[in-house]
C-alpha cells in the first residue's frame, strides 16, 4: 500500500474523529441544557423519548469517537512502519550500487576496471556483427613509469595515473570505453568506426594529452614531470574476431610501438 495513500486515509480519519467528538460534545450539550430547563416540569413522554435517542445517539457517538482513536493509533504506527521500511529499502539499494560500482571500478582512478571492459567489448563485438560497424582497441602503456614510483614515491606515481586517466576520458568520445587495464596500462574500446584516420586522430590525441606536463607534489615542492606512452592498435575483425584476441593483438602492437619508439603501431 502506498505510503502516500496510508499518510492521506490517517488524516481523513482524525478529521472525522474530530468532527464525531465535536458532533457527540455538541449534543451532550444540548442535553444537559434541556434536562436542566425542564427539570422542575413534568416531560411529556415523546419528548422523554427524544432525550433518552438524543442521549443514545450521543453514546454511539462517542463510542466511534473512540474506536477511531484507536484505528488512528494504529495508522499512524503503520505509517512509522512504512517510512523505516522506506528507508531501510532505500539504503540498502544505495550500498548494492555502491558495491557494484566497487565491484566493476577502478578504486584509484574510478575508470571501468578489467571486468566491466571486457563486457563492454563483448557488447561491442556484439553490436559490430549486427550493424557491420568497425571497433577497434587501443592499448596504451605508460613509458618508464616505475622511474616516477622509484624517484618521487607511489603517492606521486598515483597522482600521476588519476591525472593521465583524466585526460584520457576527455579525449575519448562519450560512445567510448576507457579502462585502467592493471598497474600503468590503460586500454581503449572505439565503437563505430568508419575510417582508418579516425583511429590514428584519437591515437594522436591520446598521446598529447599524455605528452602534456603533469604537476604532481614532492613534500612542498611543485614538479613538472613529462610523460612519453607507448599505443598499439587492433581492428575488428581484421585483427581478432573475440574481445581476447582483440586485447593481446593490441598489446603485441604496443610492444612494436614501444621497441620503434613509434608513439603508436597497429597490429599486423
Amino acid at each position: 500500500m502506498p505510503l502516500e495513500f496510508l499518510t492521506e486515509v490517517l488524516q481523513q480519519s482524525e478529521h472525522v474523529k474530530e468532527l464525531i467528538s465535536q458532533s457527540a460534545e455538541e449534543m451532550s450539550c444540548v442535553t444537559r441544557a434541556i434536562r436542566r430547563g425542564l427539570s422542575n416540569a413534568k416531560l411529556p413522554h415523546d419528548d422523554a423519548n427524544a432525550l433518552e435517542q438524543s442521549e443514545a445517539v450521543r453514546s454511539k457517538l462517542q463510542e466511534a469517537s473512540e474506536r477511531l482513536v484507536v484505528v488512528n493509533r494504529a495508522l499512524a504506527e503503520a505509517v512509522r512502519d512504512r517510512v523505516t521500511v522506506d528507508h531501510q529499502l532505500a539504503a540498502a539499494v544505495e550500498q548494492e550500487a555502491g558495491a557494484r560500482n566497487l565491484a566493476l571500478h577502478d578504486g584509484l582512478t574510478g575508470l571501468p576496471n578489467r571486468a566491466l571492459f571486457n563486457d563492454r567489448i563483448e557488447h561491442g563485438i556484439a553490436q559490430a556483427k549486427r550493424h557491420r560497424w568497425t571497433i577497434a582497441v587501443i592499448f596504451v602503456d605508460l613509458d618508464k613509469f616505475k622511474d616516477i614510483n622509484d624517484t618521487y614515491g607511489h603517492l606521486s606515481g598515483d597522482s600521476v595515473l588519476q591525472t593521465i586517466a583524466e585526460r584520457l576520458k576527455h579525449t575519448n568520445r562519450d560512445e567510448d570505453t576507457v579502462s585502467r587495464y592493471g598497474g600503468d596500462e590503460f586500454i581503449c574500446l572505439l565503437t563505430q568506426i568508419h575510417r582508418h584516420s579516425d583511429i590514428e586522430a584519437i591515437a594522436a590525441k591520446i598521446l598529447k594529452a599524455i605528452r602534456a606536463p603533469c604537476s604532481v607534489s614532492v613534500g612542498d615542492v611543485k614538479v613538472n614531470l613529462s610523460l612519453e606512452a607507448s599505443i598499439g592498435i587492433s581492428m575488428f575483425t581484421k585483427d581478432g574476431a573475440t574481445s581476447q584476441a582483440l586485447i593481446v593483438s593490441a598489446d603485441r602492437a604496443m610492444y612494436k610501438a614501444k621497441e620503434g619508439k613509434s608513439g603508436y603501431a597497429f597490429s599486423q
